[in-house]
């Protein structure tokens, strides 16, 4: 699973009823990687599409994490955070050796 497909997920969890649209608003992706993405997590089974109408008598489609979803969600948030907790250290040190070449700006 790569980032944006987190992403994704993070935000169907945080409002299920969102559409395609405003999920790519939401994580900066066209509306057609994000169509995809939401076809490759309904394959893997970590979501789930519903039908509703809203109130403009369109249909629309909720989308719900299903239980293998939210655990996939929660390991890649461990994920992430590893990678971004290294990552902030690799930029920390960076900017300390360029502090101590520099003469401590």
């Amino acid at each position: 699973m790569d980032e944006s497909h987190f992403k994704a997920l993070r935000e169907l969890e945080r409002d299920s009823t969102l559409s395609q649209r405003d999920l790519s608003k939401k994580v900066g992706l066209s509306v057609g990687r994000v169509n995809y993405i939401i076809n490759a997590l309904l394959e893997k089974g970590y979501i789930k599409a519903q039908r509703f109408k809203n109130s403009k008598n369109k249909i629309g489609y909720m989308y719900i994490l299903t239980p293998k979803g939210i655990s996939e969600k929660i390991v890649q948030t461990q994920s992430f955070l590893h990678r971004k907790t290294e990552e902030y250290e690799r930029l920390k040190a960076e900017i300390e050796m360029l502090k101590n070449e520099n003469g401590k700006l």
